[in-house]
């Protein structure tokens, strides 16, 4: 059993919205996103040096840095929610070891979160990590990329848990005027061969964007938006912004 799995109904696609820890509210918005119709959250740890990510998350992340903002402390705020939506833990490889598989693995569950996705830890090194979480009974989320082999694609959906990972373009987060006219294609072979649902994300900023996408995966994540919205806007906005996408994917 998995919650991140559980999340994914089948016939619907989920929606994953994600919040960069320590910008701003962080609970406000966590809950704002819970109630506005997320299925999964995926809350951001801040590191300095973010190599997936695009200038807004950037900018995000040394803003919540400059406020204090750590990964111990984002868990302890964590904790003290009570959403409907699973949350996993998006962050980078050096936190995570400076803490230690196994501690990181028992502050998550502590925290009540589900699992976590790191871009920067290539499947090879995935071991100990996916093995900690599992331990705890959380699940560690790998990514895909469009310039990954097949058979390579294949390996790793068959070691995913919760769900997989798609990155639909190659480069870092943001949003894109367009998606690559292959998406679906590469969708589908990924979601023949995996066990677990597969969402997709970089680049989906739009609700016609994620109405594109609805049955072609399993689910959209969308994060530099949301992000830039919540920044620029306000909370109302980013909850608004939710709402849109969760609509155009029922």
């Amino acid at each position: 059993m998995s919650r991140l799995s559980d999340a994914f109904v089948k016939g619907r696609t989920a929606l994953v919205c994600y919040a960069m820890g320590g910008d701003g509210d962080t609970a406000a918005l966590l809950q704002a996103i819970d109630e506005a119709g997320a299925d999964v959250i995926e809350l951001g740890l801040p590191f300095s040096d973010p190599i997936a990510d695009g200038p807004v998350l950037q900018e995000a992340a040394t803003r919540a840095l400059g406020a204090g903002a750590t990964l111990r402390g984002l868990l302890d705020l964590a904790r003290g929610l009570r959403l409907r939506a699973p949350m996993v833990a998006m962050g980078y490889v050096n936190p995570i070891e400076s803490m230690g598989a196994q501690s990181f693995a028992r502050a998550l569950r502590e925290a009540g979160l589900c699992g976590a996705i790191v871009p920067d830890l290539p499947f090879e090194e995935a071991g100990p990590l996916r093995d900690a979480l599992a331990a705890e009974r959380l699940d560690l989320v790998p990514l895909v990329a469009p310039t990954t082999p097949a058979a390579r694609a294949a390996t790793i959906a068959r070691s995913a848990r919760g769900f997989v990972y798609y990155v639909s373009v190659t480069g870092v987060t943001g949003s894109r005027a367009a998606l690559p006219e292959d998406l679906q294609n590469r969708l589908g072979e990924l979601r023949a061969v995996s066990p677990v649902p597969v969402a997709v994300g970089f680049g989906i900023s739009r609700p016609e964007q994620a109405a594109a996408l609805k049955g072609k995966a399993d689910g959209v994540v969308v994060g530099t938006a949301l992000v830039a919205t919540h920044h620029e806007k306000g909370l109302q906005a980013a909850a608004d912004l939710v709402r849109s996408l969760r609509a155009v994917l029922q």
